[in-house]
C-alpha cells in the first residue's frame, strides 16, 4: 500500500471533522471547527483541496457545493502518524512510549481496567 504523503496538524484537524460527519462541504467542515480555532471559509477548502490532492479525501459535486469524503479508512492515517510519530520520538520502541503515556497522563481506574482488558486479551487470558 502506497505511503501517504504527511499532514500537518491544521489539515489532520480538518480531515477529522470529514471523517466524523461521512461527508461534508467546505461550509460544514469550517461551522464545525472549535470556537477556538476559526478559520475562513478560503482556508478550509485550500485544507480540503490539498487533502483531496495527497489522496486522503475524495470529492464530488453536489449542486454548486464540493462534497468531501474519506478516500482512505482513517484507521491507517492514524496507524501511519503513530507510526511516524514512535519512529521519531521513540526510536520506534513501544515500551517507552506506553511508559510515558502512563507517568505523565492521568488515567481513571475505569481506564486501568480497560488497559488490563486489552493486556489479558494480548497475553491469552480471560478478564
Amino acid at each position: 500500500m502506497k505511503r501517504l504523503p504527511p499532514l500537518p496538524k491544521s489539515e489532520l484537524e480538518v480531515a477529522r471533522i470529514v471523517w466524523d460527519r461521512g461527508e461534508a462541504t467546505v461550509r460544514e467542515v469550517a461551522d464545525s471547527l472549535p470556537d477556538d480555532r476559526p478559520l475562513d471559509f478560503f482556508t478550509v477548502q485550500t485544507y480540503l483541496r490539498r487533502l483531496t490532492e495527497k489522496g486522503y479525501l475524495k470529492v464530488r459535486r453536489r449542486g454548486r457545493a464540493n462534497v468531501y469524503s474519506a478516500r482512505v479508512a482513517p484507521t491507517r492515517v492514524i496507524r501511519q502518524v503513530v507510526e511516524e510519530f514512535l519512529q521519531g520520538v521513540f526510536g520506534g520502541e513501544t515500551i517507552p512510549l506506553l511508559q510515558h503515556l502512563i507517568r505523565e497522563r492521568p488515567i481513571s481506574e475505569d481506564e486501568i481496567r480497560q488497559l488490563q482488558t486489552e493486556l489479558d486479551k494480548l497475553t491469552g487470558r480471560k478478564s
